[in-house]
């Protein structure tokens, strides 16, 4: 359906139409306005009419004596009809004139002052458009900002009802990770002390694995993230998954028909895993290293993991990692990039299991160290270009004051904005 209204563009043509007619229009009144009287245009009216005044007030002539006197008299008395016929319509005449001329400069004096107080009319009209279309902005700012305040607080009544299912959410996921772990503790009945024992641990990591269900994201968000480092597998069989977590990675490796094994802490993950038909086991990942035989697999791979272990911890890893991998054999590990100001706030900082953030440089060195070669280290996790702070475009600023700040602005990205996370990745 087509709308009533015109658009912008039409309504800033008709405007801008508008204003050059009506400037054209004043311009010719300006023009038109200063005219002259016509006692003005004629500075000799005046004394032409106070002659003809004086002229048709005429008295007859006088008589003298004698005969010119008496033949005087006698003219007079037959052409004085005549004259007093004539007399009488010079008068009429000269009347008319005089309130003709008396009317015609009334007029021309009252339309001098229609003409000025209309041209003073015209040059107000602007200024009250102006100052009226100002106060109708100000009340439609005013509008505006009344409806969004109260918009943002609704909003904030939102927001906190939204908190509060999010916190009911998180208990609810929590409680059915603890009934799901228990009920998965419990299957080989009957109850003993190991599966007691089983049951209780399988309670605690069910909290940690609704965080991680609540905060790491879903099984399809981790799978297609991790999909990335399949390629670097697939001529590595076997492949050790330290902390597979509910074994997503392990499943992509299987996809791909390369050979597998994983290992994981939590009780819960480890169910999750076998129902998948995935081969995990229950334990620490370094002692799961240090259980295989020297040169026994062709990759290592850890995502997640090594952030959570101490120093001693992590040397270890390194070590059993480089004795258990054949020759040629591949390391990767994947952790939180703490040079990334972003990643380090919202990221590793919201994880209470992590023991401290890894330096991308101390993590190469301490896997060269171990007798690692072709260490490198890859970026992983961009953050999205719309929330990096934008450049600027070339415009009012000077060309080198831009150059210079946008720079600027590109050491902030690369500090606050960096990719979140990195991978090591090393030969044997």
């Amino acid at each position: 359906m087509e709308s009533d209204h015109p658009d912008l563009a039409t309504l800033r043509q008709r405007l801008e139409e508008e204003e050059a007619a009506y400037a054209s229009v004043l311009s010719a009144i300006d023009r038109l306005a200063p005219f002259a009287l016509p006692a003005e245009n004629l500075p000799e009216l005046p004394t032409l009419r106070e002659r003809m005044n004086s002229l048709w007030r005429g008295e007859p002539p006088t008589a003298g004596a004698g005969i010119g006197g008496r033949f005087r008299r006698a003219v007079w008395a037959i052409v004085a009809p005549s004259l007093a016929r004539q007399t009488e319509f010079n008068a009429a005449l000269v009347q008319l004139l005089n309130g003709y001329l008396d009317e015609s400069a009334r007029l021309a004096a009252h339309l001098r002052e229609v003409v000025g107080a209309f041209v003073q009319y015209l040059q107000r009209v602007l200024p009250v458009m102006d100052a009226r279309d100002r106060v109708a902005t100000a009340l439609a700012t005013t509008r505006s900002e009344l409806i969004l305040e109260a918009f943002d607080r609704r909003l904030e009544s939102l927001g906190r009802r939204v908190e509060g299912l999010g916190a009911l959410r998180d208990r609810l996921e929590a409680l059915s990770e603890q009934t799901r772990a228990i009920r998965a503790a419990l299957a080989p009945a009957p109850l003993s002390p190991p599966v007691a024992a089983a049951a209780a641990r399988a309670a605690e990591d069910a909290t940690y694995s609704a965080f991680e269900n609540r905060f790491r994201g879903t099984r399809e968000e981790i799978r297609e993230r991790l999909a990335a480092y399949v390629p670097l597998f697939r001529e590595q069989a076997p492949v050790a998954d330290l902390g597979c977590g509910r074994g997503e990675f392990l499943s992509l490796l299987a996809e791909q028909g390369v050979t597998a094994r994983g290992v994981e802490m939590s009780a819960a993950a480890v169910h999750a895993c076998r129902t998948e038909g995935l081969n995990v086991v229950e334990g620490d990942a370094v002692e799961f290293l240090a259980g295989e035989k020297e040169a026994a697999l062709g990759g290592v791979f850890a995502a997640q993991v090594a952030e959570h272990l101490p120093p001693r911890a992590l040397l270890r890893l390194l070590s059993e990692a480089h004795r258990v991998l054949r020759p040629g054999g591949l390391l990767v590990l994947e952790t939180v990039n703490p040079r990334s100001l972003v990643a380090f706030l919202e990221i590793y900082n919201r994880d209470l299991t992590h023991e401290r953030p890894l330096h991308p440089d101390t993590l190469a060195f301490l896997a060269a160290a171990q007798g690692f070669t072709d260490v490198r280290v890859e970026l992983r996790s961009p953050v999205d270009p719309a929330a990096r702070l934008q450049t600027v475009p070339a415009g009012p600023l000077p060309e080198g004051a831009t150059r210079i700040l946008n720079e600027n602005v590109g050491r902030l990205n690369a500090l606050l904005y960096a990719p979140q996370e990195y991978a090591l990745v090393a030969r044997r």
